[in-house]
C-alpha cells in the first residue's frame, strides 16, 4: 500500500511534529479513496486465539469438551465408510454366488443384519456428541459476546476526547452490532462444525490409506490442486473483507450523521445529496463483495471438476488394481478406499466454505479488539492517581499552553496563568474562539496540558485521580445533553446515590420542580433522545440540577444560560447564584450583565489573558472589557437591576398544561411488528436482477443432479464387477469413467454459475434495498424521528443489519434449497424407477428428517425476533451514550452505562441460550438419522436380493441415488437458519419502505415551481407534538407575515416560539387551521419549494462532517453554487477571514457534529449556510443566544445585512436583539398575547413590559 506517497500530500501540515503523528484525520473523506491508508484503518491484524480471550475458565471447558466431542463425531465417519463396503463385498460375493448356481442366502442376510445394527449404534452416538457439541460451543459463545460486548462499549466511552476528535465514532452502531455478530459467528456452533468436518477428513483419509494406500494415493491426487485453490479464494476473500468492512462503516457514519441531524438535512432539502454520498459508499462496497463472489465461485467450481476427475481416475485404476492384485484388492477394499477419500474431501470441501466465516471473524475483531486495547492516556476506569482526603476548591493555571491533538497546528492558550481562590467566582470573557471553554475542559482534564500545568489545591491534575477529579466538579454546558430516559434518572446521573428528596431539592434550586410538575409523568417522564421532548430552558435546568446534586467543590458554568429565554434565565441565573454560594465558581459567559458580581473577571484575547479584576476595576480602566459592556448596554434601562420583583406569572402559565397530568403513554406503534412476508415477495425484492438469478437458479437445479448420477453410476459400476469377462468389464469402466469427467465439467460450470451470479443479485439487492430504505427514513415525517422506537441508533442498526439478512434469504441460499430439490426429484425419481418397493421404504424416512429441519428453521425465527428487539433497545443506550461521550465522561457514568447496557442484554443471552439446546437436538438428527435410514433400507434391500432375486445391482442404484439425494438435500437445509430471519427481515424491510410519510408532496402541486415571495400566515393554529398528544402547544394561534417585515417572537421558554418555525417549515401539519405561503396553504405546494425560499439558523446549528466550503454550499442543495458564492456568503457572515486564517481554508475538514469550531465560528457557518441559497424568508431561531459580545456583535451585524430586504421571523431570548422590528409578538399560553414595535409594546406596559424589565436586554 502506497502509505507513504498517499501520507505525504495529505498530511502537509503536520510534519512539524514527527512525536505525535495520530491525527492524520484531518480531512477524512475529501477525496474518498485517494488517502486509504489512514493508520486508524489498518487495524493489526489478530491471531485466530485471540479471539477467545473474555473466555472464562467454564467458557474454556465446554470448548475443550465441545472440540473433543466434535473431533469424535468425525471419527464416526470412517467406521461407516468401513461398514458399507463391507455389505457391497457381501452383495457382490452372493451375486457372484447366485451365478454360480449356489445362492448364500443365510451368510448374506447375518453379514445385512450385521450392517444394520452397527451402522444404526454409529448415528446413536453421532446424535448424542453432535447435540453435546453443538450446545457447548453455543453457551460458551454467547457468554465470551455478551462480555465482549459491554467491554467494547466500555473501551468505548474510556477513550479520551483526544481519541474522539482523531476518529470517526459514527460507524459505532453498525460495529456494535455486525462486527460483534461475526465474531460470535467465528467462535460458536460454526467452529466445531469446522473440526467436525475436519475431523471426519482426517480419519477417512488415513483409514483410506490403511486400506489400500495406492489407490488411496492415486484419489488424492487431485488434493493439493484443490486446497490451493481453496486458499487462495480465502485470502483474496479475507484482503476484500477488509476493505468492505471499511466502506461499509463509511456508509454506516454518513447514516448515522444525517439521521441524527435530519432536521437540518431538511431545511435545506438535502435529502438528494445525502442519498448519493450514501450511495457511493454503498457502491464501493457491492463492487468489493462482487469481486469476492467472483473468485468464490472460480474456486468452487474447479474445486468440483478435480473431485469428479478424481472418482473417474481412481475408478478405472481401482479396477485395474483388483485384477492384478487380487490378494489385497477386492470390492471391499477398492469402496472403503474410494469412499474414504471421497468423503473425506467431500468434508474438507463444505469446511472450506466455514473458512471465510473465520476469516471475517477475525477481522471484525481486529476492529473490536483494536478499540478494547487502545489504552488512553486519561483513562478514568483505570482510576490511576491520587485521591486527595479532602478539596478545597482552588485552582491554578500556570503558563498553559494548549493546542486540540486534532488541530496542531492552531495553538488556543499561548502561556494562560490564572488563580482561582475557594469559594471564590471567577468569569473568563472574551471573543469566541478565544480558548474560555478550552480552559474548562482543562480543569476537568478532558485533556492534557501541552506545556504549564493545572493545579488543584496545588496538586497536578495529570496526578489526580480522573474518577475523583470529575467527581469534585459540576459542569454544565452550552448545549446540554440529555438522555434517553426518565426526567429523575437524567438527574440521577449527576450522583448514583442520591434520594428521590434530593433530586426534588436540586431540581427547587435549579427552578425546575414546577416545569418538571407539569410533565404528564412529573419526574417519571421521559425526554426523548438528546431531551428532544424539551424546551432548551427546560433542559438547561435539568443539567443544572444534575451537576448540583453532587454537591460539587468546584462549578464550571460555560455559559450556562446564554440558550435561555429572559424569563428562564432571571430564574436559572437566580438559581446559579444560589447554587455558587461557598463553591469555587468558573463561569464563561457572553452576557456580561450575569457577570457584574463575580469575584474576578480574566479577559481573554486570541489565547492571553489580557486584563484581569472586578467589574468596577475593569469598567474604570475603559479597556477590552469597557468596549465588550458598552457594546451590549441599552440605553433605556437603568443600571439598576430592581426588575426582579416583577412578579413571576409568565412562566409558570407559559408550562401550565390544560389537562392536569395524564399520562402520555404512546401506544406503541406498530412499526417493528414484521409483516408476515410470503417468500414470494422477498424474492419480488429481487426483481431487477431477474436475469443473474434466473441463469443461477437453472444452474442451482442441473448441479443438482450430480450426486444422484454418482449414486446411479455407483450401482452400475458395481454391478458390472459381478461379470466374470474382463475385457467386458474393462470397456464398461472405461466409459464410467469419461462419463464421470463430463458430469465434473458441467457441476464445475454450473457452481461458478451459481456463486457468482448469486453474488451479484445479492449484492446489488443489499446495495439497493440499504439506499431505498435510507431514502424511505430520509422521507418521513420529524414526527417519525421523535418516536423512540426510531432512534438514531435503532434506525442505523435496521439499515446495516436488516438488509444484510434479506441477502440471507436471497441469492445463495436460494441456490442452495433449489440444488437440494433437484436432487432430492431427481434421486426419488430414479430410486422408484428403478425398485419402487426400495423406494417407497427409504421415502418413509423423508417426512422425518423434513420435520427436523423445519424445526431448525422455526426454532432460529423465533430467536431472531426477540433477540432483535432486545439487541435493538440495548443498542440504543450504547450509541446514544458513545455519541455524547463527553456527558458522560463529565458526569462520570462510564460504568452505569455500560451496567445498564449489560442489563439490557441479558434477556437476549438467556434466549440464546434456551434455543442452543434445540439446534443442538436438530443438529444432531441431521447427522445421525442417515445411518437409522441405511440401515433399514438396506437391511430391507438384502431381503429382496434374497427372497425376490433381484438383482443387487438394481437394489444398489435405488437405494444410493436416493440416500446420497437425501443427504445432499439435508446439507442445503442447514442453511434454513439465515433464511427464517432473512424473511423477517425482509418482512420488517417491507413494513418500512411502504410506510407513507404523513407530511409528503401533494399529487399535484397548487403551483408548479413555486416561489415564495416571504409572505406568509397561520391562522387559528391548534397543534400538539405527535409524541406527547395530551399537551397543547398551540391553541387558535393567529399570525400574518408580511413581506419584506422583521417580526419577533418572545415569551417564556416553552411558549411554542421554535414550534411556529417549524411549521413554517413544514416539519409537522397543525391538527387544526392553516400555515400559509402567499395565502396558498403549504400541503398544496412540494415541500423543496416550501423550504427552498427559507433560510433557518437554529439555536444549535448542526454542520457536517464535511469541509467548511461544503458545508456552506450545503445550503442550496438545488445547485452547485461556486467558491465565489461560497465566498461571498461567507463574508456576509462575517467569517470569511477566519476561514481565510485556518490552515487548510475552505479544505478544513470541521469534524462530526462540527466539534472542531467553537460556538461562535459554528453559528457562524450556519448563517453562510442560511444565506447562500439566497432566501426570502429567515428563520432564525435565536441565532445569536450561545455567542459572547464580540461574535455576537459581528454576527448581530451579519444578519443585519442579511435582514435587508427579507422577510424574518426571529426567536429572541435577548431582547435587545429585537429591538428593532417591524412587530413584536409576545407568545403566551399557545397564542399570541400582544404585539406591536417596541415603542408601542412598552408604554402599552403589558407582558413584554415585564419582560424588558425582568431581562436584562
Amino acid at each position: 500500500m502506497s502509505e507513504f506517497g498517499s501520507g505525504k500530500s495529505k498530511n502537509k501540515y503536520e510534519i512539524n511534529d514527527i512525536t505525535n503523528v495520530k491525527f492524520s484525520k484531518k480531512n477524512s473523506d475529501k477525496n474518498g479513496d485517494a488517502d486509504e491508508p489512514k493508520p486508524e484503518n489498518d487495524v493489526p491484524s489478530i491471531s485466530f486465539i485471540t479471539l477467545f480471550r473474555f473466555a472464562s475458565t467454564r467458557d474454556k471447558v465446554y470448548i475443550f469438551f465441545g472440540i473433543i466431542f466434535s473431533m469424535t463425531c468425525g471419527a464416526m465417519i470412517p467406521i461407516n465408510t468401513l461398514l458399507f463396503s463391507s455389505l457391497l463385498q457381501s452383495m457382490v460375493n452372493f451375486g457372484i454366488s447366485v451365478i454360480m448356481g449356489q445362492p448364500e442366502g443365510d451368510e448374506f442376510l447375518d453379514a445385512v443384519r450385521r450392517f444394520a445394527i452397527l451402522n444404526s449404534a454409529v448415528g446413536g452416538v453421532l446424535i448424542v456428541l453432535s447435540y453435546g457439541a453443538t450446545v457447548l460451543m453455543n453457551i460458551s459463545a454467547f457468554n465470551q459476546v455478551y462480555r465482549l460486548r459491554q467491554e467494547y462499549l466500555r473501551a468505548a466511552l474510556n477513550q479520551d476526547f483526544e481519541y474522539y476528535d482523531t476518529h470517526q465514532t459514527g460507524d459505532f452502531a453498525a460495529k456494535m452490532n455486525g462486527d460483534v455478530v461475526n465474531v460470535e459467528d467465528g467462535i460458536g456452533e460454526k467452529l466445531g462444525t469446522f473440526i467436525y468436518f475436519q475431523s471426519a477428513f482426517v480419519s477417512s483419509i488415513i483409514m483410506a490409506l490403511v486400506k489400500g494406500w495406492k489407490l488411496a494415493l492415486l484419489c488424492l491426487i487431485t488434493f493439493p490442486i484443490t486446497l490451493f485453490l481453496v486458499g487462495m479464494a480465502g485470502l483474496i476473500a479475507s484482503r476484500l473483507s477488509k476493505k468492505e468492512t471499511i466502506a461499509a462503516g463509511k456508509a454506516g457514519s454518513i447514516a448515522e450523521e444525517v439521521i441524527s441531524a435530519i432536521r437540518t438535512v431538511y431545511a435545506f432539502s438535502g435529502q438528494q445529496k445525502e442519498l448519493q454520498r450514501y450511495e457511493t459508499y454503498l457502491g464501493e462496497s457491492r463492487s468489493i463483495n462482487i469481486k469476492k463472489g467472483f473468485f468464490n465461485g472460480l474456486a468452487m467450481g474447479a474445486l468440483f471438476f478435480c473431485i469428479f476427475g478424481s472418482y473417474a481416475l481412481s475408478f478405472w485404476f481401482g479396477y485395474r488394481l483388483m485384477v492384478e492384485e487380487p490378494e489385497t484388492y477386492d470390492v471391499d477394499t477398492m469402496i472403503a478406499v474410494f469412499f474414504g477419500v471421497m468423503m473425506g474431501s467431500a468434508n474438507f470441501g463444505i469446511s472450506s466454505t466455514l473458512m471465510e466465516v473465520f476469516g471475517v471473524a477475525k477481522g471484525a475483531g481486529a476492529q473490536i479488539f483494536n478499540l478494547i486495547d487502545n489504552v488512553p492516556t486519561i483513562n478514568p476506569i483505570l482510576n490511576r492517581g491520587v485521591t486527595p482526603p479532602a478539596i478545597e476548591g482552588n485552582i491554578e493555571l500556570k503558563d498553559v499552553k494548549f493546542y486540540y491533538p486534532s488541530r496542531p497546528d492552531v495553538p488556543v492558550l499561548k502561556g494562560v496563568t490564572l488563580n482561582v481562590q475557594r469559594g471564590q467566582s471567577v468569569a473568563l470573557v472574551g471573543h469566541s474562539g478565544c480558548g474560555k471553554s478550552t480552559i474548562i475542559q482543562l480543569i476537568s482534564r478532558y485533556y492534557d496540558v501541552v506545556d504549564g500545568g493545572v493545579f488543584i489545591d496545588g496538586n497536578d491534575v495529570r496526578g489526580l485521580s480522573v474518577r475523583w477529579l470529575r467527581d469534585q466538579i459540576g459542569l454544565v454546558g452550552q448545549e446540554p445533553v440529555l438522555f434517553n430516559t426518565t426526567v429523575r434518572e437524567n438527574i440521577r446521573y449527576g450522583r448514583q446515590d442520591a434520594t428521590d428528596e434530593n433530586i426534588e431539592q436540586v431540581a427547587k434550586q435549579a427552578n425546575a420542580h414546577e416545569f418538571i410538575m407539569k410533565l404528564p409523568l412529573g419526574y417519571d417522564t421521559l425526554v426523548g433522545e438528546r431531551g428532544a421532548s424539551l424546551s432548551g430552558g427546560q433542559k438547561q435546568r435539568i443539567a443544572i440540577a444534575r451537576a448540583l446534586v453532587r454537591n460539587p467543590r468546584i462549578l464550571l458554568l460555560d455559559e450556562a444560560t446564554s440558550a435561555l429565554d429572559t424569563a428562564s434565565e432571571a430564574k436559572v441565573q437566580a438559581a446559579l447564584d444560589k447554587a455558587q454560594e461557598g463553591r469555587t465558581t468558573v463561569v464563561v459567559a457572553h452576557r456580561l450583565s450575569t457577570i457584574r458580581n463575580v469575584d474576578n473577571i480574566y479577559v481573554f484575547k486570541s489565547g492571553n489573558v489580557v486584563e484581569s479584576g472586578n467589574h468596577e476595576e475593569l469598567m474604570k480602566k475603559k479597556g477590552h472589557y469597557y468596549d465588550m459592556v458598552m457594546m451590549q448596554y441599552s440605553p433605556e434601562m437603568s443600571e439598576t437591576d430592581d426588575g426582579n420583583k416583577v412578579v413571576r406569572t409568565t412562566s409558570v402559565t407559559s408550562e401550565k398544561d390544560e389537562d392536569d397530568i395524564v399520562p402520555t403513554k404512546l401506544e406503541e406503534t406498530p412499526e417493528a411488528i414484521a409483516q408476515e412476508v410470503s417468500f414470494f415477495n422477498v424474492i419480488k425484492l429481487n426483481k431487477p436482477e431477474w436475469k443473474s438469478i434466473t441463469v443461477a437458479s437453472a444452474c442451482s437445479i442441473v448441479s443438482g443432479f450430480a450426486m444422484p448420477l454418482l449414486g446411479l453410476i455407483l450401482g452400475d459400476f458395481i454391478g458390472v464387477l459381478s461379470n466374470p469377462d474382463p475385457d467386458a468389464v474393462l470397456a464398461e469402466v472405461r466409459r464410467f469413467a469419461l462419463i464421470f469427467v463430463g458430469i465434473g465439467a458441467l457441476t464445475g460450470i454450473t457452481q461458478f454459475n451459481v456463486v457468482f451470479m448469486y453474488g451479484i443479485a445479492g449484492e446489488y439487492l443489499t446495495a439497493r434495498l440499504r439506499k431505498l430504505m435510507f431514502e424511505k427514513i430520509l422521507q418521513q415525517e420529524i414526527g417519525f424521528f421523535d418516536d423512540k422506537n426510531n432512534s438514531t441508533g435503532a434506525l442505523c442498526a435496521r439499515l446495516s443489519g436488516e438488509a444484510a439478512a434479506v441477502q440471507g434469504a436471497t441469492g445463495q441460499r436460494i441456490g442452495t434449497v433449489l440444488q437440494a430439490i433437484g436432487t432430492f426429484a431427481f434421486a426419488l425419481g430414479v430410486s422408484l424407477y428403478y425398485e419402487w418397493r426400495l423406494g417407497l421404504v427409504a421415502l418413509t424416512f423423508v417426512p422425518l428428517m423434513a420435520a427436523i429441519l423445519y424445526k431448525q428453521g422455526r426454532m432460529v425465527s423465533a430467536e431472531s425476533f426477540g433477540a432483535a428487539k432486545t439487541m435493538e433497545s440495548s443498542s440504543k443506550v450504547a450509541v446514544e451514550a458513545v455519541a455524547n461521550v463527553r456527558t458522560v465522561a463529565s458526569l462520570g457514568r462510564e460504568e452505569t452505562f455500560c451496567n445498564e447496557y449489560g442489563r439490557l442484554l441479558l434477556p437476549a443471552l438467556l434466549l440464546a441460550k434456551k434455543s442452543a439446546h434445540w439446534r443442538g437436538i436438530v443438529f444432531g438428527c441431521s447427522r445421525g438419522l442417515f445411518n437409522f435410514v441405511y440401515a433399514a433400507t438396506l437391511y430391507y434391500g438384502g431381503t429382496l436380493m434374497v427372497y425376490d432375486g433381484i438383482d443387487y445391482a438394481v437394489i444398489l442404484k435405488s437405494a444410493q441415488t436416493l440416500l446420497m439425494g437425501s443427504s445432499s438435500a439435508a446439507q442445503a437445509f442447514a442453511f434454513a437458519p439465515n433464511f427464517q430471519k432473512g424473511i423477517k427481515a425482509a418482512g420488517r424491510v417491507i413494513v418500512l419502505l411502504s410506510r407513507q410519510s404523513k407530511i409528503a408532496d401533494p399529487d399535484k402541486p397548487a403551483v408548479e415551481n413555486f416561489r415564495g415571495t416571504g409572505e406568509a400566515s397561520l391562522q387559528n393554529i391548534e397543534f400538539k407534538y405527535p409524541t406527547r398528544p395530551l399537551i397543547k402547544v398551540l391553541q387558535n394561534l393567529n399570525l400574518e407575515i408580511e413581506k419584506g417585515k422583521t417580526i419577533a417572537l418572545v415569551g417564556t421558554s416553552g411558549c411554542g416560539k421554535s414550534t411556529i418555525i417549524q411549521l413554517l417549515q413544514r416539519y409537522y401539519d397543525p391538527d387544526g387551521g392553516i400555515v400559509a405561503q402567499n395565502g396558498i396553504p403549504l400541503p398544496k405546494l412540494r415541500l423543496a419549494d416550501v423550504r427552498q425560499t427559507i433560510g433557518f439558523v437554529q439555536q444549535e446549528p448542526i454542520l457536517f462532517d464535511l469541509t467548511i466550503g461544503q458545508n456552506i454550499a450545503y445550503g442550496d442543495n438545488s445547485r452547485k453554487p461556486n467558491m465565489d458564492e461560497i465566498m461571498e456568503a461567507a463574508r456576509q457572515a462575517n467569517i470569511h477571514n477566519f476561514i481565510v486564517s485556518l490552515p487548510q481554508g475552505y479544505d478544513t475538514n470541521i469534524g462530526s457534529k462540527g466539534t472542531q469550531l467553537s460556538g461562535g465560528q459554528k453559528q457562524r457557518v450556519a448563517i453562510a449556510r442560511a444565506l447562500i441559497r439566497r432566501p426570502v424568508m429567515l428563520l432564525l431561531d435565536e441565532a445569536t443566544s450561545a455567542l459572547d459580545t464580540e461574535s455576537e456583535k459581528v454576527v448581530q451585524e451579519a444578519l443585519d445585512t442579511a435582514k435587508a430586504g427579507r422577510t424574518c421571523v426571529m426567536i429572541a431570548h435577548r431582547l435587545s436583539t429585537v429591538r428593532d422590528a417591524d412587530i413584536i409578538c409576545v407568545l403566551r399560553d399557545g397564542r399570541v398575547a400582544e404585539s406591536g414595535t417596541h415603542q408601542q409594546l412598552m408604554q402599552a406596559k403589558g407582558l413584554y413590559y415585564n419582560l424588558n424589565r425582568r431581562g436584562y436586554s
